[in-house]
């Protein structure tokens, strides 16, 4: 069935989809958002860590393949806003010198095809609309000239105040991490956010996570010239005959094969699923897959190196939300001396509840070996704490689509050195604070037995963005450079994973394209008339109308 035409087809309904279609939204061109969830029920799971942790109530069922053929179910969300939905809303810029290139330990970060200057404006818009809570000056590793933030820092837990004063002690800086959260502290009676024990991980029931459901699709909904259908999985791009244009984007529906069109295709589905529909999408012109004339479709696949501390104290902690504290006085070296690269970012994680600790160790000790009553005591003691560093990109690591249609995440680990020197720093520094301090690293797992917490949440690269169409797949305002009509928007762009979570840089790189675009369609930004009664959500099925 081949629907009517679009101006905008954006494929993906997560931070960089949303970010855009929210952009373009003003100009009154007719914008079609192709999801291939529906929206998130609200009830009573929403913030049930059994159903969360456990059940993956709302976990992917699909089975991606690492490098040795071995299935594993990756972390990921598909529903209206994407991963977002269940991220634990760290909302931070890439530092300046992220952008240049950079040498590691273990190689080199290259340097992107723009700056910070590029983006720090639409970081300024992207830190508004999304409520970002934080405190400028205390990040050793801040620019120097970023504005205020508009909304306060969260405040610290008690427990987590003690620890910030025991690092002050040893001489580090650690500062509030930025959070994007509808938190209203002076009124915390009427607040939208009330610091519950179910934020990163769970979708808030409250809607008092900035995510894309809520700060991008949501409001735009209502609009006559946005149109949202979910159930929506694109399977393939197919192209003029001369592979110039994309003329359809072909979906699988409940209802069989759809085909929808547009002026401007833009592809937002995620790192790998994006890169697995260019993939699919290899034609006469593009025998290699769509806009793959470099062979970098695909490669360049990073997901950071991350270890999670998992300390006990001697006592009970009065902490309900302690992820408002992160330090960054590792990322370019080691203060101490002796190494002079970069090391990474530490932030706390989230409140885990005996059944989150359940979920996050299921793979290899199944939940019925570890009785609730266990594994409350041990979450009523324990602070986490996350150790991020960069992953460096390299072309052997990359996403793949086997001849039946497999996804394969062929990767191997790298750039560990300044890593492992991190977790020990962080692991030293909590002597006299905690009575064990335990690190688990992602890296001494296999794919098919990576903790929930990481797993693919943080995928990047594959269809990265540069000037030289012979080492990047798309040109610097994100438009692929052998296609005349397509853009990608999501996080596979980054040409580097630098080492704090990418969603904030994602939400910048949307609205910068977005004004490209409304200066390529020749566009202007309309006052919105007044805004209806608000609706409930619709999910359009497949085969009815959209008149």
């Amino acid at each position: 069935m081949a629907g009517p035409h679009f101006d905008i087809v954006i494929i993906g309904s997560g931070a960089g989809g949303a970010t855009l279609a929210q952009r373009l939204a003003p100009t009154g061109k007719s914008i079609l958002i192709l999801e291939r969830g529906e929206h998130l029920p609200r009830e009573n799971e929403n913030w049930d860590p059994k159903a969360v942790f456990i059940q993956h109530r709302y976990r992917t069922q699909e089975r991606w393949y690492d490098k040795a053929g071995h299935p594993f179910s990756p972390t990921t969300h598909y529903w209206v806003g994407g991963n977002t939905t269940f991220y634990g809303a760290a909302l931070m810029r890439l530092r300046n010198r992220d952008f240049e290139k950079t040498e590691h330990a273990g190689g080199t970060s290259p340097a992107w095809p723009i700056s910070l200057t590029d983006l720090a404006p639409y970081y300024d818009e992207a830190e508004k609309l999304w409520e970002v809570h934080g405190a400028r000056g205390d990040d050793p590793t801040e620019n120097g000239d970023e504005p205020p933030y508009h909304c306060a820092a969260v405040h610290h837990d008690p427990g987590i105040a003690a620890l910030k004063a025991h690092w002050e002690n040893q001489g580090w800086r650690p500062f509030s991490l930025p959070l994007g959260i509808k938190l209203d502290q002076a009124h915390p009676v009427t607040s939208t956010c009330i610091k519950c024990k179910t934020c990163g991980g769970y979708p808030c029931l409250l809607r008092a996570k900035s995510d894309a459901r809520t700060c991008a699709i949501e409001p735009i909904l209502d609009l006559p010239n946005v149109t949202l259908l979910t159930g929506r999985k694109v399977l393939r791009l197919e192209t003029d005959g001369a592979g110039k244009s994309v003329t359809e984007v072909v979906c699988h529906t409940e209802g069989g094969e759809e085909r929808w069109s547009g002026d401007i295709v833009v592809l937002a589905a995620g790192a790998a699923n994006s890169a697995v529909i260019l993939l699919a999408s290899a034609n006469d012109a593009h025998p290699t897959g769509l806009a793959n004339g470099s062979d970098q479709v695909g490669r360049n696949y990073m997901f950071h190196t991350l270890t999670a501390m998992v300390s006990l104290t001697a006592e009970h902690q009065a902490i309900t939300f302690p992820k408002t504290l992160a330090c960054n006085d590792f990322y370019w070296n080691d203060p101490r001396g002796g190494f002079d690269f970069p090391m990474g970012h530490i932030q706390m994680l989230e409140y885990m509840s005996g059944q989150t600790l359940e979920g996050e160790v299921s793979d290899w000790l199944p939940p019925a070996l570890m009785p609730d009553v266990m594994t409350n005591a041990l979450a009523s003691r324990m602070l986490s704490m996350l150790v991020i560093s960069e992953d460096l990109p390299s072309p052997d690591n990359r996403v793949k689509l086997s001849p039946d249609g497999r996804i394969i995440v062929d990767y191997t680990h790298n750039n560990l050195e300044g890593h492992e020197r991190l977790v020990k720093a962080l692991q030293e520094s909590l002597n006299g604070f905690v009575e064990h301090a335990h690190p688990i690293s992602q890296h001494h797992f296999q794919f098919s037995s990576l903790l929930p917490l990481y797993g693919t949440a943080h995928q990047l690269g594959t269809v990265r963005f540069g000037a030289d169409p012979a080492s990047s797949v798309l040109d610097v305002n994100c438009k692929a450079h052998q296609l005349d009509n397509l853009y990608v928007v999501d996080t596979s762009f980054f040409v580097t994973s630098a080492a704090v979570n990418p969603t904030l840089t994602t939400v910048a790189n949307a609205m910068r394209v977005g004004d490209h675009l409304i200066d390529r369609l020749g566009a202007k930004v309309q006052k919105p008339p007044p805004a209806p009664p608000r609706k409930r959500p619709h999910a359009h099925k497949a085969g009815e109308s959209l008149a």
